[in-house]
C-alpha cells in the first residue's frame, strides 16, 4: 500500500508540474495577445489621434464607447484584421474599421465605425471583407446595424483588389438594399468624409445623421469637381450637413457635435419595435461548479499531447453539468446537452485523450473515426429537430486514415457529418481551442460552414495538416523538383530548406494569421469563452430560424 501511495503522490506531483507549465504558457500567450491589441487600439498612431482631436472629433473607439450602454458587453469583431498585412503601405490596424456587437438602449446592435486615423479611413481589401462580415452578422441574426462613417473611400493604390469583384466594395451597397428588404434597421451617422461610391451607404440606410462642420457626403470632392467640370466649390457647400439637410434632402438630421449625434442614435434605437425571437430555451444562469480559471492549465503546451476535453467543458457550462449523448459510442467526439448562462445548447467537441473503442481498440485523441462521425451527425440532426443551438469545440487533427478506415467507409461517414453541419439551421458557434486541421476543420463547423460566430484561443492552429507533416511533404516535393532539373541537393542544403519551410508554414498556422484574414472573428481569453457563447446565442435569438430543416443526399 505504501508503495502505491508513493507512486500516486509522484504521479500527482508531475501532473501538477505539467498543469503549471500549461497555465504559464497560456497566460503568456494571452499576455502577448493583449500587448498586440494595445498597439492595434492606437489605430494610425498618437499623432493621427491628436489631429482628430484638433478637429473636435472623437476616435472610432471613443464613438463606440459613447454609443454603447455602460456596463454591457461590447464584443469586438476583427480587431486583428489586417495584422502584419499591407506592410509596404504602412499597415492597416484593425482593417481601418472598429466593429462589433454591443448594446444600444438595451438592444443588441452591430456597430461599424471607420477609423479615420488609419489612412483617412480608406478601404483596403481587408476593410471590405470586415465590413461584409459585419453585415453578414446583422443579416444572420436580424440585428440593427449602425454605421459611424468617416472614410475617404477606396484605397486607390489597391483599387483592383477592393473595387470590382463579387465580395468587394460594391457588395456593401447590395447588402444595404437586401437588409432594407429584410426589415433590418440601418442607421448611418456621417461624422467625417463620405466620398464617391461610399456616399451610397448612408443614403441607402433608413436614416442619415450628419455632424455640421465635419460630416460631408459627395460623389466627387472639390478637387475632382474642379478637374472634371471646372467648378470651384468648398466642401460644405458641395456636401456638408446644411446642404444635405436643407437643400438636397439627402440627410435627415444635423448636429453641432458628435456627442449630440450619437445621443440621437440612442433615441432612434430605443423606439424600435420588438420582433418575435427564435424562442431558444433559457432559464436562470448558474456559474460553473468547477473553476473557469483552470481553463488556462487544461490545454497542453505540446499540441500533440492528449488531455480530457470533458475537463474543459465542465469549466464553461452551468453547474459544470454535461449530459452526454451516446457516451460509450464514438468516443473521440463528445456530444451532449448543457446550459451556458442559462441557454440550452448542444455541444460537439473533439475528445483529445486516447480512448478505448467498443471493440477494445485504442483510438487517438483528436481524430474523427467512423463511429464518432456517425454519432456527431445524428446528434446534430436531433439538435435541429429540437431547435437547440450548437457549440463546436475544435481540437481536431482530421479523420482517421489507413486501409481499415477506408474499407469501413470513413469518407462516407465523414460526408454524412459534413452534410449535417452544412444543412443545420440552428445557430452554430465555433471555438477553436487547439488544432484545426484538414477536413476536421470542415466537419467541426469551420469558417466555410457558416458559424454565427467563430473564435480562437491563443493555442489555436489552423491548417490543412500539422506543421511537421506538411513541412516534410513540401520538402519532398521541392527536392524532387530540384533533382528533376539535374540539381544536386546536399544534406546541409536540405536541412536549411526544411527549416525555412517549417518556419513559414508554422507562421501561417497561428491564430494571428487566421484572425488577420478574418478566418476567425477574434482571438479570445479562454475564461471569456462562456460569455462570448452566451452573447452569440443572445444575438442569434433575435431571428426566427427556418423550420424547413432538410438533409441532402448522402451514402448510408
Amino acid at each position: 500500500m505504501g508503495g502505491k501511495q508513493v507512486l500516486k503522490n509522484k504521479e500527482s506531483y508531475f501532473m501538477n508540474i505539467e498543469l503549471n507549465k500549461n497555465e504559464d504558457a497560456m497566460k503568456l500567450a494571452m499576455s502577448q495577445v493583449r500587448q498586440k491589441l494595445e498597439k492595434i487600439y492606437l489605430g494610425g498612431g498618437k499623432k493621427a489621434i491628436e489631429k482628430q482631436r484638433l478637429k473636435n472629433k472623437l476616435t472610432a473607439r471613443e464613438r463606440i464607447e459613447w454609443l454603447c450602454d455602460a456596463g454591457k458587453p461590447f464584443i469586438e469583431i476583427g480587431a486583428f484584421a489586417g495584422y502584419e498585412m499591407y506592410e509596404e503601405q504602412g499597415g492597416c490596424p484593425a482593417g481601418g474599421t472598429v466593429a462589433g456587437v454591443g448594446y444600444v438602449s438595451g438592444r443588441q446592435c452591430v456597430i461599424v465605425a471607420n477609423d479615420q486615423t488609419v489612412k483617412a479611413g480608406a478601404w483596403f481589401p481587408i476593410t471590405g471583407k470586415k465590413n461584409l462580415r459585419m453585415q453578414e452578422i446583422a443579416m444572420e441574426n436580424q440585428l440593427p446595424i449602425i454605421y459611424l462613417v468617416d472614410s475617404a473611400g477606396v484605397f486607390l493604390p489597391m483599387q483592383d483588389e477592393i473595387f470590382p469583384d463579387k465580395e468587394h466594395f460594391g457588395r456593401v451597397f447590395r447588402n444595404n438594399a437586401r437588409m432594407s428588404a429584410m426589415g433590418i434597421t440601418q442607421i448611418a451617422a456621417v461624422m467625417g468624409a463620405c466620398v464617391a461610391g461610399g456616399a451610397y451607404l448612408p443614403i441607402m440606410s433608413d436614416e442619415t445623421l450628419m455632424v455640421e462642420g465635419n460630416g460631408s457626403i459627395f460623389l466627387a470632392g472639390p478637387y475632382l469637381v474642379k478637374a472634371a467640370i471646372g467648378e470651384e466649390v468648398d466642401t460644405e457647400t458641395l456636401g456638408g450637413a446644411v446642404t444635405h439637410t436643407e437643400i438636397s434632402g439627402i440627410a435627415d438630421y444635423k448636429f453641432n457635435t458628435e456627442q449630440e449625434c450619437l445621443d440621437e442614435i440612442k433615441k432612434l434605437i430605443d423606439r424600435l419595435g420588438r420582433i418575435e425571437d427564435a424562442g431558444f430555451n433559457r432559464i436562470k444562469s448558474k456559474p460553473p461548479e468547477k473553476n473557469p480559471e483552470e481553463l488556462y492549465s487544461i490545454v497542453p503546451l505540446d499540441p500533440s499531447k492528449p488531455y480530457d476535453m470533458l475537463d474543459l467543458i465542465e469549466r464553461i457550462v452551468d453547474d459544470s453539468e454535461f449530459d452526454q449523448f451516446k457516451q460509450e459510442y464514438g468516443k473521440t467526439i463528445l456530444c451532449g446537452y448543457a446550459r451556458i448562462d442559462g441557454w440550452a445548447i448542444g455541444i460537439v467537441a473533439n475528445q483529445r485523450k486516447i480512448v478505448k473503442s467498443r471493440r477494445g481498440e485504442m483510438q487517438m485523441g483528436g481524430v474523427i473515426y467512423n463511429d464518432s462521425a456517425d454519432k456527431a451527425a445524428r446528434f446534430i440532426l436531433i439538435c435541429n429537430q429540437k431547435k437547440i443551438p450548437l457549440v463546436f469545440l475544435q481540437d481536431v487533427t482530421g479523420f482517421m486514415v489507413g486501409s481499415r478506415s477506408e474499407q469501413a467507409g470513413i469518407i462516407k461517414d465523414g460526408a454524412k457529418m459534413v452534410n449535417a453541419v452544412a444543412n443545420s439551421v440552428v445557430p452554430k458557434i465555433t471555438i477553436i481551442v487547439g488544432n484545426s486541421y484538414g477536413a476536421g476543420n470542415y466537419a467541426m463547423c469551420g469558417k466555410a460552414y457558416d458559424p454565427r460566430f467563430i473564435y480562437a484561443w491563443p493555442s489555436a492552429k489552423i491548417a490543412v495538416m500539422g506543421g511537421d507533416q506538411a513541412a516534410s511533404t513540401l520538402l519532398q516535393i521541392q527536392v524532387a523538383s530540384m533533382k528533376s532539373k539535374g540539381k544536386e541537393v546536399l544534406p546541409e542544403e536540405e536541412k536549411k530548406l526544411l527549416k525555412e519551410i517549417t518556419e513559414k508554414y508554422k507562421r501561417q498556422t497561428t491564430p494571428y494569421y487566421a484572425a488577420a484574414r478574418l478566418w476567425v472573428d477574434a482571438i479570445i481569453d479562454p475564461v471569456e469563452t462562456r460569455k462570448l457563447i452566451s452573447e452569440g446565442i443572445s444575438a442569434a435569438n433575435q431571428k426566427k430560424i427556418d423550420d424547413g430543416f432538410r438533409l441532402g443526399v448522402f451514402q448510408v
